[in-house]
Parts: structure tokens; sequence; C-alpha cells
């Protein structure tokens, strides 16, 4: 029997993690995390990350193994997985993977461009251009080195602007030229599940979510990786917003209401972004038996 990754997806607050602990319970194996924060061992509260129960409950692979500091992306995340679920499946038929991160599913699941690292004189030196001159001159200057890329990458997220000059700097080609979009082939077979709920019912969730991570102490988290704040680790919902409240520019009240906000249009992101995987199968996350039906009945 071919070896058969699970992977369970769906926007955040929906109700992975509990499903994916029952999954992986069910087929006695292990999670493999696609959540690009919770990464980061500093980053529990604010990431939703696995309890110290529902780790003992089931191993996982790809929580916590980051310092703040460390560079990351998704090309590292997939060459490390992919290694990573030659072993797992040597000991497991099947593995879950689980998380909102919708590039990192894609790394898994399709494969990225084989684009080149930056290195570290190439990334400190554009770092030093975007704090001092910040993101609109970068933006024209991507216009003029790669005007296709300036046609479709979103101008307010300067991680993918910077990261596209970067390249650009580097090799002396485009970014666009990297961009192949084709997909890899995969020594496994994939079953993809989402998870969805009405959107009222979603919104309500997540407020909920929200309300407790401040009763789990997400300010006091905040509050010690302030001084890290600059880091693209920590650009995540949740944590900007208290670094607003500990500058001094919003009330607390006002900014649990903006994670909240946030969190919501978050969630309406990823369910575009997965929407257009027609490979999906999607279920409420009260169809548990379904779901375990669904499962088996494609494990070839």
């Amino acid at each position: 029997m071919p070896s058969t990754l699970v992977v369970l997806i769906g926007p955040t607050g929906v109700g992975k993690t509990e499903l994916s602990l029952s999954i992986a319970e069910r087929f006695n194996t292990c999670i493999v995390s696609a959540d690009s924060r919770q990464l980061y061992a500093d980053l529990k509260i604010g990431t939703a990350a696995p309890t110290p129960d529902q780790l003992a409950r089931v191993p996982h692979h790809f929580v916590g193994t980051l310092k703040l500091t460390d560079y990351y992306n998704a090309a590292q995340y997939e060459a490390e997985v992919m290694k990573k679920l030659e072993e797992l499946f040597k000991q497991h038929e099947v593995v879950v993977l689980t998380g909102g991160s919708m590039m990192y599913v894609d790394a898994i699941c399709k494969g990225i461009d084989d684009i080149p690292t930056v290195d570290a004189e190439t990334r400190e030196l554009m770092m030093q251009r975007y704090e001092a001159e910040g993101l609109e001159p970068l933006c024209q200057e991507l216009k003029l080195l790669d005007p296709e890329y300036y046609n479709i990458v979103d101008l307010k997220n300067p991680k993918r602007v910077i990261h596209a000059l970067e390249i650009c700097y580097m090799t002396g080609q485009t970014y666009t030229s990297f961009r192949t979009r084709s997909t890899k082939e995969r020594p496994f077979h994939i079953i993809k599940v989402g998870l969805t709920r009405d959107r009222e019912e979603l919104y309500d969730r997540i407020n909920r979510r929200v309300d407790l991570m401040m009763d789990e102490g997400l300010l006091d988290e905040a509050r010690s990786v302030y001084a890290y704040k600059h880091l693209n680790s920590l650009n995540t919902v949740g944590y900007k917003e208290m670094f607003k409240y500990l500058d001094g520019e919003w009330d607390l009240d006002f900014a649990i209401e903006k994670i909240k906000q946030n969190s919501r249009i978050y969630s309406r992101k990823q369910m575009t972004w997965f929407k257009r995987d027609t490979e999906i199968t999607w279920f409420h996350p009260d169809q548990q038996e379904e779901i375990m039906q669904h499962i088996e009945s494609q494990i070839q």
C-alpha cells in the first residue's frame, strides 16, 4: 500500500487542531505542522500552538523548532518536511499534515519553485533600505526591474516586494524568471480534507478564541518578545496589535478588537486561497465520522 499524506486544512479558528489529533489517533500516526508561526518556540499563545497535553497525545513535528531570529522560508520548509516524511513513512502508512499557512501546504503538496537562497549580505542591505526609505521606493524599483511581478504582487506586503528585489539584485535576473509554477510529483498519495463553517459561526469562534488567548496571557507573551517586534516572525496577527498597545498608540480594548477583526480578514484570505484547489473535499468539523470514512475510502 502506498504511503498516504492526509492534509487537513481550513481557516484559522475552524477546529483543525482537535480533529487532526483524532485522525492521528485513529491511524496511529503523527502530525506535521503546516503553520509558519508555530515553528517559533516563543510564540505559543498567539499562534494557538499545540498544548503540552496535545503534544503528549500525538507526536508533532515542526512545532517550536525555531528561534525568533532564525531566517526561514517556504523553500526550506519544503526541503525539511520532504526529508522528514521519507523517515516517517518508514514507520507509518499514514501521516497527517495540518495547518493554515497556505504556501506551506502548497510547498508539500505541489512543490514550490527552485528560487535561489538569498545571501545574508543582500538580505541585510535590502532590510536597511526598507527601514531607511520605506516600502514605496522599493515598489517603484521593482516596477522597473520586474514589471511582470510588480503587476501581480501585493504591494502592501514588504516581505514579498523585498524578496523579489533580493533575487533581482543577487542573480541579475527577474524574480518572474524563476517562477515556473510547475507541480512536482510526490512519492506518496495525498488526501486533502478541508474544514469549513458558516461565516457567522466561524467569526464567533475566532472572537472567542482571541478572548481565550488574552486570558491565557497573550499580552505577557507579546511583552516578552517586544524587543524583536521588527522581525518578520512577529509580523503576525495578534502580536502586531499588542505591540501597538505597548507602544501607547492604541488602548487595550481597541487592540483586542483589531486582533479579532484582522483574524476574520485573514480567515477570508485563507478560504479564497483554498477554494481554488479542486482536490479538497469539504466537511463541517462536526462530521468527524464522515471524515474518517472518507479518508479510509481514499487510502489506496
